[in-house]
């Protein structure tokens, strides 16, 4: 007979059975993720103010604005959801649907990308 992997209960059952109830099959796989998921939650959150703050400073198609001002709003310039070359050989990065490009002097080139719209 085996134990649950939670509260080490013996468990009574299925021979399969892992868990005496699902407040402990819960528990033990909260446990268990709780690290990755902090992990994941804070980028979510960093790439939703990213987004944000492109948003706010690009509210026609396309804005030129200075490196100083993104970091001084909070941007992490590291969390991107895609980059995309040009013909040219430009980079674009992309935070879901707004991206920027860098130009010369700290000057960056903030996009919305019209393709996304529906």
């Amino acid at each position: 007979m085996a134990d649950c992997l939670e509260c080490g209960k013996p468990l009574a059952g299925r021979i399969d059975k892992k868990f005496c109830s699902d407040m402990c099959r819960n528990a033990y796989n909260n446990r268990l993720n709780s690290d990755s998921y902090n992990l994941i939650r804070n980028m979510n959150n960093q790439l939703r103010k990213n987004r944000r703050i492109l948003e706010e400073l690009c509210p026609e198609e396309k804005v030129k604005c200075s490196k100083s001002t993104l970091a001084g709003k909070g941007f992490d310039f590291n969390l991107i959801t895609s980059v995309r070359p040009t013909q040219k050989g430009n980079i674009y990065h992309f935070v879901y649907d707004y991206g920027y490009l860098e130009l010369e002097n700290d000057i960056y080139l903030i996009v919305k990308d019209k393709r996304l719209e529906k």
